[in-house]
């Protein structure tokens, strides 16, 4: 029963998700937004979508239980789910799925982006990890992990490409590690 509770609010969660992204879209484009990476995101959408295929059916069919380890892990989750609302509150009307760019905008350097370059990029990653453990689905934990390694090879190089040449993200960046963007709140927002 928990684990239908959990698969209802993450599908809820991602097509309220989805609404906000079409909405920020429709913003960003009347706003004369550049989208780059169209070609990889239906891969994107894919894994994301096979995702839930995998854990549905191994969880189901081969009759997964839940771990023992299950406090920690929904622990965990929670945790990352307040990452990803801090994560989007945080890029207002600029978060999205696809990678649209604002050209002339300024990087938004505030909430989890003062730490990180991609924290979503890392909240996704877990879930790829947490979400299956939680459920001892360890075949589409490993495959999953794995693929979305794939697509993030792909798409993180093409936002940084996008963002590099239409933002001042390149100037922002320029001397910081790849973890750690900004060490001073001089261009925040």
């Amino acid at each position: 029963m928990l684990f239908y509770a959990v698969l209802t609010f993450i599908i809820i969660q991602r097509l309220l998700e989805l609404a906000v992204a079409k909405r920020n879209e429709k913003w960003m484009r009347e706003q004369g937004a550049v989208e780059i990476g169209q070609s990889h995101y239906k891969w994107i959408v894919l894994v994301h979508f096979l995702f839930f295929i995998s854990l549905i059916s191994e969880v189901v069919w081969m009759e997964r239980k839940l771990s023992s380890f299950w406090g920690l892990l929904a622990a965990i989750f929670l945790f990352t789910q307040l990452g990803r609302l801090w994560t989007i509150a945080s890029l207002g009307r600029f978060w999205n799925t696809k990678i649209l760019v604002l050209p002339k905008a300024d990087v938004v350097l505030k909430g989890p982006y003062k730490f990180l370059k991609h924290p979503n990029y890392v909240i996704v990653a877990l879930e790829f990890l947490i979400i299956p453990l939680l459920f001892e689905a360890y075949t589409t934990m490993v495959l999953f992990s794995l693929l979305n390694i794939l697509v993030l090879s792909i798409r993180i190089p093409a936002e940084e490409k996008a963002l590099s040449a239409f933002t001042n993200y390149k100037e922002v960046t320029e001397c910081h590690s790849r973890f750690l963007p900004v060490k001073n709140d001089k261009n925040s927002h």
